[in-house]
C-alpha cells in the first residue's frame, strides 16, 4: 500500500490501525475506529481496508464481516483480506468459496493471494473438490496468477483431499518450485503411506537445479513416510544427510527419526537418537514412549514415562494415548489407574482418542464396567470408542452385550469400520449364533467392506465355528490375502467337525505358502490329530513346531499331546510325558488324563491323577466329581467322603451347567433346575422321555451326587 498519496488524516490513522494490528490491541483500535467514523475518514477504501484486517488479525469477524459489507466498491485486497482470514479457521472456510464466486460476479479480478486462500481453504474442507477444482480451472485461464506460491497451495490442498495423483501432476507442471513446493508433495505421499514415492520426490529434490538445499521442512516430511521395517535403511540414509547438513539441532527432525526408528522397529537407533537429543520435548518424549509401546516392550514405556514425569516435562494427549495403551498390553491396571487420576488432573478427561484408550485399556485389564462407565462419560462417541467398547466386551466373554451394544450402535446411526464388524462376528462365532452372523454379513456387503483381513477372517471363523464348513471355505477361498487367523479359524471348524484330515491337508498347504503358523495353528493342529486319533502324526508336528518354525512349546500344546496318546489309550505313555514336561503346566495336563482314564475305566491310573490334581490345590468342582466317581467304581467309599470333605473345606461347590441353543433368530438359555422357560413343562416331559428310553437300552447314571 502506498500511503504518500493518501490525505495525511487517512495516513495517519492507517499508520496507527497497522500499529494496533501488530499489538492485537482490539481496545485502543476500536477507539482509533470511532475517530475514523466521526471524521468521515471510513469512507476511503485503503480505511476500510484496513479495519477489516485490523479486527480480523484481533479475531473480530463479525465486526469485520459488517465493515466488509458496508464497504462500496470492493478491491482485490478488499476480497482477500476476508478469504485469507475464512481459509484459515475452519468454521468460517465455507464462507471462502462463496465470497470467490461473489469477487467474479462483480467483476473483481482475484490474484495470487486470493487463489491461495482458496486453496487453503478447499484443502480444509475434503468433501469440497468440486470446488477446489473449479477454482483450479480458474488458475489455468488467468495464467498470469499463477507462481510458485499459489502451485504450492494447489499441490497441498490436492494431497489433503488424498488426491496424489493431481497433485503431483500439478507438481510436474509448476515451472518453478521452492523449498515448500517439494516439502508438500513429499508430506502428500506420506499420509497416504506411499514411501516409495516420497523417497523419489526427495532424491529428485536433491538432484534438481533448483534444490535450495534440504531443510527441517523438507527433512521431517520425507521422514514421516518411512514407518515400515523395510523402510529403516533408507531412514538411515536421510539421517545421515541430516547429520551432513546440520538439522539435528531442529528438535522437529529429532522427534521425526525417533518416530521412524520406533516405527520401523529399529528401537536400539530410536532410543540413541532420543539421548542425543539435546533439546526434548513433550513430542520427542512421546515417540520415544509410543515406539517402546508399539514393539512391546511397554514395561520400558512405562519407566520412559516416570522420567518425562520427573524431568519436569509436561505430557501431551499423545503421550497418554500411548502410556495408556502400554499399561492395557501388560495388564497394569494400578499404573492405569494413575495415569487415568493424572489426565484427569490435566483436564484431558474430553478427549476421545484418550477416553478409547481408557476404553480399551480397563477391558484388556478385564474390568468391562469401568470401560462402559468411560464409554458412557463422552456424550458423542466416534466410531473408534464404539469399536473399543465393543472388542471390550468380546476379550471378556461378554458375547451378548458386544452384540446389544452393536444395535445400538446402528440405531443411533454410527458407520461402523471393519474392526467393529470383525469384533461382532467374533461375538456371534463364539455365540454359536449363525442367524445372527448372516445378518453381519450382509450388512458388511452393504457396507462395502471387502474380504480382506479382518472381515474375511472373521467371516470364515464365524461360519467354520457355526458349523458350516462349506461357506467357511467359500469366504476363505474368495480372500485376497489370508492372515494367519483366517487359517487357524477354517483348519479349527474343520477339526472340530470331525474332518481332522482335511484340517492336517490344509495345514500342509499352509505350510507351503508365504503365511506362517503361530502357536494356535500347532493348538488346532494337534487337536485335529487327536480326534482323528493320529498319535505318530501329532508326535511329528509336536516336534516340527520348534524345529521348523520355533515356536516353543506352551501348555495347550503339552495339554493336546496328552490328549492325543489318551485317546489313543496309550494312558501310561501320557502320564510318562506329563512327569517329563520341562514347563510349568500346574494342573492342566493331569486334568486331561483324568478324563481319559474315566473314559477307559483305568481307575488306578485315575486316582493317581485325581490325587495330583487335589494335592495341587485345583478349584474346579469337575475334578472332584470325576474322582469320586472313580473311588466308587474302586468300592474306596472312605476315599469318596473324604473327596466330600475336601470340596467343603475348600469351599469347592459344583457349578450349574448352563446351555443355549437359537432357533428362530431367538436364543434360548437353560441352566440346572431351570424353572423360568416359559416351555419348562413340555421340556422336562421329554426329558423324563429320553431318560427312561436310556435307561431302557442300560444306561446306568453314576449314584454320585454333589
Amino acid at each position: 500500500m502506498n500511503l504518500s498519496s493518501l490525505p495525511s488524516l487517512f495516513r495517519s490513522s492507517i499508520t496507527t490501525l497497522l500499529h494496533y494490528s501488530r499489538q492485537k490491541d482490539l481496545r485502543h483500535g476500536k477507539a482509533v475506529h470511532a475517530h475514523i467514523t466521526k471524521t468521515g475518514s471510513s469512507s476511503s477504501l485503503h480505511v476500510s481496508n484496513t479495519l477489516v484486517s485490523f479486527y480480523l488479525k484481533c479475531g473480530d469477524f463479525p465486526t469485520a464481516h459488517l465493515i466488509f459489507e458496508a464497504t462500496p466498491n470492493k478491491d482485490v485486497v478488499s476480497f482477500n483480506n476476508l478469504i485469507n482470514a475464512c481459509s484459515h479457521h475452519h468454521q468460517h472456510s465455507s464462507l471462502v468459496m462463496r465470497l470467490f464466486r461473489r469477487m467474479r460476479a462483480e467483476n473483481t479480478s482475484p490474484n495470487s493471494h486470493t487463489f491461495a486462500g482458496v486453496f487453503t481453504a478447499a484443502s480444509s474442507e475434503a468433501s469440497d473438490v468440486f470446488g477446489g477444482r473449479q477454482v483450479h480451472a480458474v488458475v489455468i485461464k488467468d495464467v498470469r496468477s499463477f507462481d510458485v506460491f499459489v502451485g504450492s497451495c494447489l499441490v497441498n490442498m490436492y494431497c489433503k483431499m488424498g488426491l496424489v495423483g493431481d497433485a503431483r501432476k500439478v507438481f510436474d507442471r509448476m515451472s518453478e518450485r521452492n523449498s515448500v513446493s517439494w516439502a508438500t508433495m513429499i508430506s502428500g505421499y506420506a499420509m497416504q503411506r506411499m514411501a516409495g514415492e516420497a523417497v523419489e520426490v526427495f532424491g529428485l529434490m536433491r538432484r534438481s537445479e533448483e534444490n535450495e538445499g534440504e531443510n527441517e521442512f523438507v527433512l521431517t516430511s520425507v521422514v514421516s513416510a518411512l514407518a515400515v521395517r523395510e523402510s529403516v535403511d533408507t531412514g538411515k540414509q536421510i539421517h545421515c544427510v541430516a547429520v551432513k547438513n546440520g538439522l539435528m539441532s531442529f528438535v522437529s527432525v529429532g522427534n521425526a527419526l525417533v518416530t521412524m526408528y520406533g516405527k520401523c522397529g529399529s528401537l536400539d537407533d530410536a532410543l540413541r537418537t532420543f539421548e542425543l537429543s539435546g533439546d526434548k520435548n513433550s513430542i520427542t518424549w512421546s515417540a520415544m514412549i509410543c515406539g517402546f509401546g508399539q514393539s512391546g516392550d511397554s514395561h520400558k514405556a512405562l519407566d520412559l514415562f516416570r522420567d518425562m514425569h520427573f524431568s519436569g516435562i509436561m505430557p501431551s494427549q499423545y503421550t497418554f494415548v500411548g502410556v495408556i495403551n502400554a499399561c492395557g498390553d501388560i495388564g497394569a491396571l494400578r499404573e492405569g489407574q494413575q495415569v487415568h487420576s493424572f489426565l484427569l488432573k490435566m483436564g484431558f478427561e474430553g478427549q476421545v482418542y484418550i477416553m478409547s484408550a481408557l476404553v480399551d485399556m480397563y477391558a484388556k485389564c478385564g474390568r468391562v464396567a469401568d470401560a462402559r462407565n468411560g464409554f458412557e462419560y463422552i456424550k458423542e462417541p466416534d466410531v473408534v470408542l464404539w469399536t473399543s467398547m465393543i472388542g471390550g466386551y468380546v476379550q471378556n466373554g461378554e458375547y451378548e452385550a458386544a452384540l446389544g451394544l452393536y444395535c445400538r450402535m446402528h440405531k443411533e446411526g454410527i458407520m461402523p469400520n471393519k474392526l467393529t464388524m470383525a469384533s461382532v462376528l467374533k461375538a456371534c462365532s463364539n455365540l454359536s449364533s449363525f442367524e445372527q452372523g448372516k445378518q453381519i454379513h450382509a450388512r458388511t456387503i452393504k457396507y462395502g467392506f471387502s474380504l480382506e483381513v479382518p472381515i474375511g477372517s472373521a467371516l470364515s471363523t464365524m461360519y467354520a465355528k457355526c458349523g458350516n464348513l462349506e461357506d467357511g471355505n467359500l469366504v476363505f477361498r474368495r480372500m485376497p490375502v489370508r492372515d494367519v487367523v483366517a487359517w487357524n479359524g477354517i483348519i479349527s471348524g474343520l477339526s472340530q467337525n470331525g474332518r481332522g484330515t482335511e484340517a492336517l491337508d490344509l495345514f500342509e498347504e499352509m505350510r507351503l505358502g508365504e503365511t506362517k503358523p503361530d502357536y494356535v495353528t500347532f493348538v488346532n493342529v494337534l487337536s485335529a490329530c487327536s480326534h482323528m486319533g493320529f498319535v505318530e502324526r501329532g508326535w511329528i508336528y509336536f516336534k516340527v513346531m520348534y524345529d521348523e518354525f520355533g515356536i516353543a512349546p506352551r501348555v495347550e500344546h503339552y495339554a493336546c499331546m496328552v490328549d492325543v496318546l489318551s485317546r489313543a489309550g496309550r494312558l501310561d505313555e501320557a502320564k510318562h510325558f506329563i512327569e517329563s514336561a520341562t514347563i510349568d503346566h500346574g494342573i492342566y495336563l493331569w486334568r486331561v488324563l483324568l478324563s481319559a482314564c474315566r473314559n477307559y475305566r483305568n481307575y488306578e491310573l485315575g486316582a493317581y491323577a485325581g490325587e495330583k490334581l487335589i494335592e495341587l490345590g485345583t478349584s474346579e468342582s469337575s475334578t472332584y466329581v470325576l474322582l469320586a466317581s472313580i473311588y466308587t467304581s474302586l468300592g474306596r467309599r472312605e476315599d469318596v467322603e473324604q473327596v466330600r470333605r475336601m470340596m467343603n473345606l475348600r469351599g469347592v461347590s459344583k457349578e450349574p451347567g448352563c446351555s443355549w441353543i437359537e432357533l428362530k433368530s431367538q436364543v434360548h438359555v437353560f441352566v440346572v433346575h431351570d424353572e423360568m422357560h416359559p416351555h419348562i413343562e413340555n421340556i422336562y416331559a421329554e426329558i423324563r422321555r429320553l431318560i427312561k428310553h436310556m435307561k431302557d437300552e442300560g444306561y446306568q447314571p453314576s449314584s454320585i451326587t454333589f
